[in-house]
């Protein structure tokens, strides 16, 4: 292992040398898929995101830190804020169509990409917990003047949200859970996996294992070729020598989100909260190694999501039918009309 962080710290300087610091327009900007190298580094310098990106730096648990991030203006007449965190296996990238959208409204769009994901740090050593992300965000938030906000959360990013609701109840105006992961307490219904096993798993995954994951539990299996950008980055990175670094916080966020359930506060939740639900997402940590009478169990999102919607106060369920775990990349009219807009 020492040699493993060893190189760890060596693809840190290396990735701060290259590192490229962001414009600080808030404008949207076009940019296409089209320039991008086969590899990406660590912090994926070479890697054109929809917007301009801007950076924030902090300290945390003796290391500097950077947190990349995408900021569009709202309109001059328009004081609402929403933020958008994303997914365990994204970042802010995916976001584009959503943002757009939200920008046309009228909103200020601010798009994060969380320590350890994206475009951000990727520390070799670092303790993850969603209370830390969650304090990260918020101080990106106030170094950036924004004080009240609506805070709408994909996947992982759910379980963020549902964290900086409990923390900082009086800055979220609302709440928006997309397919949130962590509906249910995996560590109960499987065997623990170890940080080392996890990691060794991340160094064997290959694009097709990834296509097929995402294809199997994101989409029913319906893979289409306009999903092919979600595996982009994954890919590069795959082939990047900086991998070994991207797979090791791989495993430490993958470990927070076994480890620290969030299902069991949700009726402490003070925030007005919708919940968009694609019926046919299957995610469910753990189901891999799972024993088989407790597979077909895990990742009912039909049921968790009414039973979330039971647990929060005054929650607002928005069922999504024929849509899976990331709806607005399968249709974002349907996504908009039946979950989001009324859930603004």
């Amino acid at each position: 292992m020492k040699s493993i962080f060893t190189s760890f710290c060596i693809a840190v300087l290396l990735t701060s040398a290259l590192s490229i610091v962001g414009c600080a327009s808030h404008q949207p900007i076009a940019t296409t898929h089209s320039d991008r190298a086969a590899g990406f580094d660590a912090e994926l310098t070479n890697y054109k995101y929809p917007f301009e990106t801007q950076s924030f730096e902090f300290e945390s648990q003796q290391l500097k830190l950077r947190m990349s991030y995408m900021d569009l203006a709202g309109k001059e007449s328009s004081s609402s804020v929403i933020v958008l965190l994303h997914g365990k296996n994204y970042s802010g990238f995916y976001f584009e169509k959503v943002a757009r959208r939200l920008h046309e409204m009228g909103y200020r769009v601010i798009i994060p990409d969380q320590i350890g994901f994206g475009k951000s740090t990727k520390p070799a050593g670092f303790q993850y917990s969603f209370q830390a992300l969650a304090s990260f965000t918020d101080k990106l938030l106030t170094k950036i003047g924004v004080e009240k906000y609506t805070l709408a959360g994909h996947s992982m990013g759910g379980m963020l949200a549902a964290r900086m609701a409990l923390m900082y109840p009086d800055k979220i105006s609302k709440l928006v859970l997309i397919n949130p992961i962590g509906l249910e307490d995996w560590k109960t219904m499987t065997s623990y996996r170890s940080i080392d096993d996890t990691y060794q798993a991340e160094l064997k995954s290959t694009p097709d294992t990834m296509k097929k994951y995402q294809s199997e539990s994101y989409f029913a299996g319906d893979w289409k070729p306009e999903y092919d950008y979600l595996i982009e980055i994954g890919s590069g990175w795959m082939k990047s020598i900086d991998y070994p670094l991207i797979a090791w916080n791989s495993a430490l966020t993958a470990d927070m989100i076994f480890t620290q359930p969030v299902v069991y506060e949700f009726k402490n939740i003070k925030v007005p909260t919708s919940l968009i639900i694609g019926l046919r997402d299957k995610t469910a940590i753990g189901r891999a190694w799972a024993p088989e009478r407790m597979k077909a169990k895990m990742g009912d999102y039909p049921k968790l999501g009414r039973q979330a919607a039971k647990m929060i106060p005054h929650a607002k369920l928005f069922e999504l039918p024929n849509l899976g775990h990331v709806p607005f990349v399968e249709n974002l009219d349907r996504f908009f009309k039946e979950g989001m807009t009324p859930a603004l």
